[in-house]
């Protein structure tokens, strides 16, 4: 095996500063989600599958970070792939709480643009691990 380290440092931190966002953003998200269903005429059908979008998010999330740090650390292409294949189900529902859940405020907006952007990066990021590592 070659010496030198292929794992991405930069990807590494991403990581872990999307693990310590994605708290805020669930704790933030699931506040909003409250509020609305005590300030607005929050539809009871409605509630669940919010709710419901949260939490499975949030497993998606952990299992999306685990696969995508070990992964990288253990310079393997497979789970930094599978991890990188759940960042699409990640950003399909970080765009429902942006654009199709019940109510959506302007929190709403600027909390689902960030994870959306660290998305983005950490996708791009992913890609030339995975590139390096297949090489």
């Amino acid at each position: 095996n070659n010496s030198y380290q292929l794992s991405s440092v930069p990807l590494q931190i991403l990581f872990y500063v999307n693990g310590i966002y994605y708290i805020f953003y669930f704790l933030a998200t699931l506040g909003m989600i409250v509020y609305k269903s005590e300030v607005f005429s929050y539809p009871d059908d409605f509630l669940a599958p919010d709710l419901a979008s949260l939490f499975i998010m949030a497993v998606l999330e952990v299992l999306r970070l685990y696969l995508g740090s070990k992964g990288n650390l253990t310079e393997e292409e497979a789970p930094l792939g599978l991890s990188l294949v759940l960042t699409v189900g990640s950003v399909i529902l970080s765009v429902y709480f942006l654009v199709w859940q019940t109510y959506v405020l302007k929190a709403d907006v600027i909390i689902n643009a960030v994870l959306l952007f660290i998305y983005g990066l950490e996708s791009a990021l992913k890609v030339v691990a995975i590139a390096a590592f297949v090489s």
